[in-house]
């Protein structure tokens, strides 16, 4: 409830809301009951100092946990004096911790924040403009030079790929006066980030920046690309032979001994049916690996993708044994049904063995 901003007024916002006391008691009421973090508030002062301590002590009564006042009037700027003695009266007729502001024109370096947080009686103090002009006001052992300030500012801009119009901004407003020196005019016409780190020796470290952006970014549209063509080719294939049986369910070794790994379940099951030598064809993708099996003239995949060859021949093996009912779609796992993954209904079978395309219809006959 501090901007004085004239569009803020008009809205009926900001310092608008300080001649309306009952609304700034529903608003702050409303978040204190409705809120479990700390709710604080911001004001200036009104031209009356009665009123404004009536204010403070219909604010203080909402729960707020602590208000921060602004010594100045809705239509007082920073070129007049900050009331300090009404904050003080404010502190005086509050028992919430209270917030001094308004002192950045009487705050040059660390140990006036205690000088001002005195005069004003308040628990704290809160600045912006100084802040602003050399944040290292904040510095118990002095301020920095404003140069070494602005270099570090951009070092930060540079990192964090700040745009050129937010850093000039910044920067002008350290520099102050000093726009009207050489350096401060050319800043003032630079509209590339390029020029303003230069003005600070700092050009290359830019292009150095720029250049590891450029080679993420690279990188990126590289991974971008590899998985939009996995995707490309799986879906191909898909299309080009309608006849494979799929499955989605990830092969985890853990889970199966030597006997009943899913292609020892489906070799045991061929010699006893006499059938001919199972074929894999596995293909890769980047670093994964997916396999198709031939059994019985029939084809058998799984969607989920391996690390390894010989992880995806046991994958398309599984998806075989679950599909011929030799062994049970894995209840444990969390898997993600065709139906979910391509919006068709899929058949399944009635021992859960899985969910797969087709499942055993169309497969012919063991002989």
């Amino acid at each position: 409830m501090g901007c004085p901003k004239e569009f803020s007024i008009k809205g009926g916002m900001g310092a608008a809301l300080l001649t309306q006391p009952e609304k700034v008691k529903a608003i702050l009421t409303s978040l204190t009951q409705g809120l479990s973090c700390p709710v604080t508030c911001k004001i200036r002062v009104l031209p009356e100092l009665d009123k404004t301590l009536e204010l403070v002590k219909i604010i203080e009564s909402t729960g707020v946990a602590a208000i921060a006042v602004h010594g100045r009037t809705i239509t007082e700027r920073q070129q007049h004096k900050n009331r300090s003695y009404v904050i003080r009266a404010i502190s005086e007729v509050v028992s919430i911790p209270v917030i001094a502001n308004g002192g950045s024109g009487e705050i040059t370096c660390y140990g006036d924040f205690e000088t001002f947080r005195k005069a004003t009686g308040a628990s704290s103090v809160m600045i912006a403009r100084q802040a602003e002009w050399n944040c290292s006001i904040f510095r118990k052992n002095g301020k920095l030079p404003l140069d070494d300030v602005i270099e570090k500012y951009i070092r930060y801009a540079i990192e964090y790929d700040s745009n050129v119009w937010n850093t000039k901004y910044c920067i002008q407003q350290m520099l102050g006066s000093l726009q009207e020196s050489e350096r401060g005019k050319v800043l003032l016409s630079a509209q590339k980030m390029e020029i303003i780190c230069d003005l600070w020796n700092l050009g290359d470290l830019l292009k150095e920046k720029k250049q590891e952006i450029h080679s993420k970014s690279e990188n990126l549209k590289r991974l971008e690309d590899r998985d939009v063509e996995l995707q490309v080719a799986l879906k191909r294939r898909r299309i080009s032979d309608e006849n494979i049986h799929e499955v989605d369910v990830k092969f985890l070794r853990s889970n199966y001994g030597m006997d009943d790994l899913p292609k020892s379940v489906l070799w045991n099951w061929i010699l006893e049916n006499d059938l001919d030598k199972p074929v894999y064809n596995t293909e890769q993708y980047e670093k994964s690996f997916q396999s198709v099996i031939t059994v019985n003239g029939v084809k058998y995949t799984n969607r989920c993708l391996e690390k390894n060859k010989k992880n995806a021949e046991q994958a398309a093996a599984l998806a075989a044994v679950i599909i011929l009912g030799l062994m049970k779609y894995p209840k444990e796992e969390n898997q993600t049904s065709e139906k979910e993954l391509d919006g068709q209904d899929h058949s399944h079978s009635e021992n859960n063995s899985g969910v797969c395309h087709n499942l055993t219809n169309n497969i012919p006959p063991v002989r």
